[in-house]
């Protein structure tokens, strides 16, 4: 045939890679963890890829001397045995699996300005009257405000807690509990700040509300969304803070057995480099070995400036990420002190957690709250026998721990830790002379061991939002990437980013069609 009359080449279509999984889940945090578990219940096969040598990131542990350290915080919401909110009971049931755990009759012990000493009872009357005897002028406001956190709390535990990304759930739970869901709709734009103001004068007792903010979402009560402090400033009273025996780092180390039961796997020391796409898809993941892994769907367990600064092109971000860079800002990191102590150091009828200010003006600034936990209070197994364990931790940015020789890092540290051990010498008298192990972890090590871009432990607003209503959910705007954890909708928090992975989970199975119409 004459080359005039050649037939145009036809492009073919790419062939898109063998797919080794169903669900990638980058990361074994709770979320990442809670995802995956819900996921292989249902018949998915799920690889979970964690970087490190053990499973959980912040809610993970490490081991020294006969000492079990809980890498975060130990104050744990969410292990309740009644309602729909009790999301951590809730995950392993769904992987088959249960802990024992330890109810804590004191949420926290707090220690602030002006000698404001209260205990947060885990009775609620209790704890209503500790607070009214402080404030007995607003007495009728502090009922009011509480009031409006049961609210919230009585809607969120009336309901199912899946993907509000679903039409078709939303649609099911509001002919289920319309009511509910109204009063939801009705409390998502808010910010615990305004509703505080409606009924509240004193302006002592306002620093003490954006003190109860602050301990679990780092921001004062005007920054932080009513929601989720309904779900915190209730829960404590009625699921209770329940201690996982064996320390934190069991929730994960159980989901994880869980999931190996339901047929998933996890890979450790499998650190990913980059989320793989194709024509703008994320299809898999390649590890720093070089090794390339294919799934139809990717669940990065993530910040969100990690995944789309470093496992993603950061020229390549999508608009939504960048609006939402503008919204939200890196929460800081902190300044740990896993300290092992002698039991004589701590006085009679001492309390589990702590919250030491010494000036209201202070509360966010670098070391300004230190939050204490002595876990070995509630389980003694985590310690040498007459030995306690004291976790204290501050708020503290990675700008100040960069550009040090190693000598000049050493001495920081030491002298940040000082600092503190003599702060709360205010409660513990003569703390140093029973020290019997210690360690000091920054923001850098943070970064360095979790894998969280300037140790970060998640997003605050950079200036007041409407509520939740500018926290994204866990699709993404790239097709097959989903995110999970606390740079998703609702935020910080154990029990939050479990809610983030039951949404997640639900979301993926849907795009899927695992989950039938109803």
């Amino acid at each position: 045939m004459s080359p005039l009359f050649t037939l145009p080449r036809i492009r073919s279509a790419p062939v898109p890679p063998a797919v080794d999984v169903d669900v990638i889940v980058i990361g074994s945090g709770i979320g990442g963890l809670v995802t995956a578990t819900q996921l292989a219940a249902k018949g998915a096969k799920v690889l979970v890829l964690e970087r490190y040598l053990i499973p959980g990131g912040s809610a993970g542990y490490f081991e020294r001397q006969g000492y079990r350290f809980d890498v975060g915080a130990s104050m744990m919401f969410g292990f309740g045995d009644r309602g729909t909110t009790n999301l951590l009971t809730r995950a392993l049931q769904g992987a088959g699996m249960a802990l024992e755990t330890i109810p804590d009759p004191v949420q926290i012990h707090y220690h602030l300005p002006d000698q404001l000493d209260l205990k947060v009872h885990r009775d609620y009357d209790q704890w209503l009257q500790t607070l009214i005897a402080a404030f007995p002028h607003e007495q009728q406001g502090i009922r009011r405000f509480y009031d409006e956190c049961w609210r919230v709390f009585n809607c969120l535990n009336a309901i199912e807690l899946l993907s509000l990304e679903s039409p078709r759930y939303l649609f099911r739970v509001f002919c289920q509990n319309p009511l509910a869901c109204l009063g939801l709709a009705r409390y998502l734009p808010l910010n615990v700040g305004d509703v505080a103001r409606r009924y509240i004068r004193d302006p002592r007792l306002l620093q003490f509300i954006d003190m109860e903010c602050y301990c679990w979402s780092v921001v004062p009560a005007q920054l932080t969304p009513m929601i989720n402090a309904g779900m915190v400033l209730s829960d404590r009273h009625y699921g209770g803070i329940n201690y996982p025996q064996g320390g934190v780092g069991a929730i994960a180390e159980t989901l994880v057995t869980g999931l190996e039961k339901l047929g998933g796997e996890i890979r450790y020391r499998a650190r990913v480099t980059q989320i793989l796409t194709e024509a703008g898809r994320a299809v898999g993941v390649q590890l720093a070995s070089g090794e390339q892994l294919f799934a139809h769907r990717i669940v990065s367990n993530a910040t969100r400036w990690d995944t789309f600064e470093k496992l993603l092109p950061p020229a390549a971000m999508p608009s939504s990420e960048q609006r939402w860079q503008t919204r939200y800002r890196k929460s800081p990191s902190f300044l740990s002190l896993h300290l092992g102590v002698k039991a004589a150091a701590l006085p009679p009828a001492t309390d589990c957690h702590h919250i030491l200010l010494d000036d209201w003006h202070q509360m966010e600034a670098e070391e300004g709250t230190i939050f204490v936990s002595i876990p070995t209070l509630l389980d003694p197994s985590l310690a040498p026998r007459d030995r306690h364990i004291i976790h204290a931790f501050t708020p503290s940015w990675i700008t100040r721990w960069q550009g040090l020789t190693a000598q000049e890092y050493q001495r920081q540290k030491q002298q940040a830790g000082d600092r503190v051990i003599a702060r709360l010498e205010t409660i513990f008298p003569g703390l140093t002379t029973h020290l019997d192990y210690q360690e000091i972890g920054t923001p850098r090590t943070h970064r360095r061991f979790l894998g969280r871009m300037d140790g970060t432990y998640g997003p605050i607003p950079t200036r007041k939002l409407r509520g939740l209503l500018g926290m994204p959910f866990n699709r993404t705007a790239i097709p097959g990437l989903y995110c999970v954890g606390d740079s998703t909708f609702p935020g910080q928090g154990l029990n939050a980013v479990a809610f983030s992975g039951f949404a997640c989970a639900h979301r993926i199975a849907e795009d899927l069609g695992w989950v039938r119409r109803r």
